[in-house]
């Protein structure tokens, strides 16, 4: 009986031993930045391994940090592909780090939207303004201009994301900056801006934050207005998205193929999908301007703000914006942090 045991206890301890050697299923492609609360990348990863069987897990890396792992992992690439804001497209191209591919519908992006040599193009556009929980805003007003957020009765209440790292904080710095007078030459206004939101309770993270506002943990994000809408209507409880008085910007997304990306075909099966119209008009249910001009459902833009709001998105130059990147980074965290 004592020598069954001791051969069942080692024939468990071999079979533990064995599945320990087996290597997890990799992955089919790697994505860095493709986070599952992000424009509805979660159901965009599940609609490519439908359409495609090609399995993508989903990663919670904001721009700067997706563009550290990559040069990190330079001499043995991890990643296929990456979904930058296209400040940090810009710096990876400069940084040799990505590919230069065009995908099946280059030609139909806008000028303006892609590298020439195919090294980064839009997939996608959102708006930046004010993502808001009105039941969290302690009986507060939403706020409708940039000078609001620096009342007393939204002390605490005011988020954003780091603009020395995620696209989106430096894109709200752009936006306060130009909204406010300031230029990409002078970024004076944004840094006194930030100073007194700090002053004023700011909640600074670096990671994606929807689910923070649908909390209501950040009553008030600096943020696009997918996330707006996307928690407006499908979350419980009343949200809103506005657009400040003063003005923002609107911000392309763009993809990349890593280079020496070590899934190669399967990562440019997925790009080519990305621009294809089934993925074109999805990002337009996740409530994204897509960067090909398919046209948006009726039922879809109907649950945008009106095009007049839109009006007070000035264009930016940013190719321009990433050189000032730098220089704006390091007065943020000298002044700011």
């Amino acid at each position: 009986m004592k020598i069954k045991l001791l051969l069942t206890c080692l024939g468990f301890l071999a079979g533990a031993f064995i599945l320990a050697l087996t290597p997890a299923r990799a992955a089919d492609a790697v994505c860095y930045n493709c986070p599952p609360e992000w424009a509805n990348w979660g159901q965009m990863l599940k609609n490519i391994k439908t359409d495609l069987g090609i399995d993508i897990p989903g990663d919670n890396k904001n721009s700067g940090q997706a563009i550290a792992q990559i040069i990190a992992e330079k001499a043995s690439p991890v990643a296929d592909i990456a979904y930058l804001g296209i400040n940090a497209g810009i710096s990876a191209a400069s940084q040799d780090l990505v590919a230069a591919w065009k995908p099946a519908r280059f030609n139909e992006i806008p000028d303006g939207l892609k590298d020439p040599e195919g090294r980064w193009w839009t997939v996608h556009q959102g708006t930046l303004g004010f993502f808001v929980n009105v039941d969290a805003l302690n009986g507060a007003p939403a706020p409708a201009c940039w000078a609001d957020l620096l009342k007393p009765e939204y002390n605490g209440l005011v988020g954003y994301l780091d603009p020395t790292s995620a696209a989106v904080g430096y894109v709200s710095s752009v936006a306060a900056n130009s909204a406010l007078g300031g230029t990409l030459e002078n970024f004076s206004p944004a840094i006194d801006f930030f100073k007194k939101l700090a002053a004023n309770g700011a909640i600074v993270t670096k990671q994606t934050s929807y689910a923070r506002v649908v909390s209501g943990e950040i009553p008030v994000l600096l943020d696009y207005d997918f996330n707006a809408y996307r928690a407006k209507y499908t979350e419980k409880g009343k949200f809103a998205f506005v657009i400040p008085c003063e003005g923002t910007v609107s911000f392309p997304y763009v993809m990349t193929l890593v280079k020496g990306a070590p899934h190669m075909d399967a990562a440019k099966k997925v790009l080519d999908y990305l621009l294809s119209d089934k993925g074109q008009l999805f990002w337009t249910t996740a409530y994204l301007r897509p960067a090909i001009p398919v046209e948006m459902p009726k039922d879809i833009a109907d649950r945008f703000l009106p095009a007049s709001d839109y009006q007070r998105a000035k264009a930016i130059d940013w190719a321009k914006a990433q050189a000032a990147q730098k220089v704006y980074s390091e007065r943020y965290l000298a002044e700011v942090r």
